[in-house]
């Protein structure tokens, strides 16, 4: 009997072989038992306390915000902590996204507005953010690099806001595929967080 080949985002797509999904152009055919196999244990991880799902991301983003706050103290200044945090943060997401760069593509094409027309953004993208987080140390927050700073992370939670307001199941990838965390909300939060972060340095 022939293995039967699904979309984990878009089920209803099924072939005999395996390939890439037409409908979001990217994201690799899985094998259907496995998707059953996934509902269950996910169906099992929900059952689970909402802070136990959420802990490598609170570990992680408390490691930056402690490693920014450290690095502040001997002459603390708002702007200083802001600027070390958005440092911490773009460094380490990017990283993980680096991990599995063509997974992290893959699970970025099925919202982002620009990875879901060009799918080679995704590869991209990591490299942004490694960018942004290199260039606040080398270019001590010049103007130009926070104005984009806040266009790319606004432009990026777009896809995020409206992949949530017409309530479609999408796998979130800002940690990329190395954790796995429920990231969709908290996708939003970061894009517009550090967009937010931007626009308060710009102004302090």
């Amino acid at each position: 009997m022939k293995n039967i080949y699904t979309c984990p985002m878009h089920p209803e797509i099924e072939q005999d072989h395996p390939g890439k999904c037409p409908k979001c152009g990217g994201m690799e055919l899985v094998p259907k038992d496995e998707i059953s196999q996934y509902s269950v244990s996910h169906s099992s991880e929900n059952k689970t306390t909402s802070w136990k799902r959420y802990m490598p991301l609170i570990v992680i983003i408390s490691l930056i915000l402690l490693t920014s706050l450290t690095i502040s103290l001997k002459d603390f200044q708002i702007s200083a902590l802001i600027s070390n945090f958005m440092i911490g943060f773009f460094l380490v997401f990017s990283g993980f996204k680096l991990m599995d760069l063509k997974g992290f593509a893959e699970g970025y094409s099925t919202y982002d507005l620009l990875a879901k027309k060009w799918f080679g953004y995704g590869y991209i993208y990591p490299f942004i953010e490694l960018f942004f987080g290199l260039g606040m140390i080398l270019l001590a927050n010049v103007n130009w690099l926070l104005w984009t700073e806040l266009f790319v992370m606004t432009f990026s939670g777009l896809g995020v806001a409206l992949k949530i307001a017409k309530k479609e199941k999408f796998q979130c990838a800002c940690l990329g595929t190395f954790l796995k965390v429920p990231l969709t909300k908290v996708t939003l939060i970061e894009d517009f967080g550090m967009a937010g972060l931007a626009l308060l340095m710009l102004i302090i």
